[in-house]
């Protein structure tokens, strides 16, 4: 492959559930190290890097209103938990020698900025990785959701969402094991198929805009800076 990477701006989603490694809440400090790293080691190549954080790992909207909560209340609190996880990775990536800002959709001016699509383009364009905080700054919408605008908003030549799996399968792989992985999906066929790859919302997004869409596990050491280099790594959803 060639070291050129193939994408010039790409938009990374994480989970939330992704930064607590091996354990029940928080945040791993060793696992959002790692991540820093390849995120660094990635956009010292010429690659310019948005992120999306959920916010899974502290508070998840859904399952609290699951449990009784007001639904309103319970997105707003999930909202504040996509923050303190994007100021954890700006901090890991500051300590590394990488420069980000933390954009927020909801106003906490102490904290991070406004998000302004404008600003984050040319925060961008300096060589800034920017996180994008607070999901869209509504309720009833979830930070995939919030990943597929922000990835049109600003241009992005690829969505990528890191999870712990190596792709799209037929079933859950952990509870079927003759689940096989599909190298790549139409978008109307994850929507038709209610394949669990992002929310069907997210998935309209990316088809409405051409957004190609790329899910890989992120438990991988590298992989990132695989597929910048074109590697064909986890499943691709795209227009075909």
């Amino acid at each position: 492959m060639s070291d050129q990477p193939k994408y010039h701006r790409i938009l990374l989603k994480l989970s939330g559930e992704a930064l607590m490694g091996d354990a029940d809440y928080g945040i791993d400090p060793k696992v959002i190290g790692r991540l820093a790293d390849e995120i660094i080691e990635v956009q010292r190549t010429g690659v310019q890097i948005g992120i999306v954080i959920g916010g899974g790992n502290i508070f998840r909207g859904a399952g609290l209103a699951a449990a009784g909560m007001d639904r309103v209340t319970g997105d707003h609190m999930g909202m504040l938990a996509t923050v303190m996880n994007a100021l954890a990775m700006q901090d890991a990536i500051e300590k590394r020698g990488g420069f980000a800002r933390v954009t927020s959709a909801i106003q906490i001016h102490d904290v991070a900025e406004d998000y302004i699509r404008r600003r984050a383009i040319r925060h961008i364009e300096k060589g800034r990785i920017v996180l994008f905080a607070a999901g869209t700054g509504n309720p009833f919408f979830t930070t995939d959701s919030a990943a597929a605008l922000r990835a049109v908003e600003i241009g992005a030549d690829l969505l990528l969402k890191a999870t712990k799996v190596d792709g799209v399968y037929t079933a859950d792989p952990a509870k079927d094991h003759g689940a096989t992985r599909y190298d790549r999906l139409g978008y109307d066929d994850v929507i038709e198929r209610k394949l669990a790859v992002m929310d069907t919302a997210a998935i309209a997004l990316c088809r409405d805009h051409q957004m190609p869409l790329r899910i890989y596990d992120m438990t991988v050491p590298g992989n990132l800076m695989r597929i910048m280099q074109g590697e064909p790594i986890g499943t691709m959803v795209d227009g075909g």
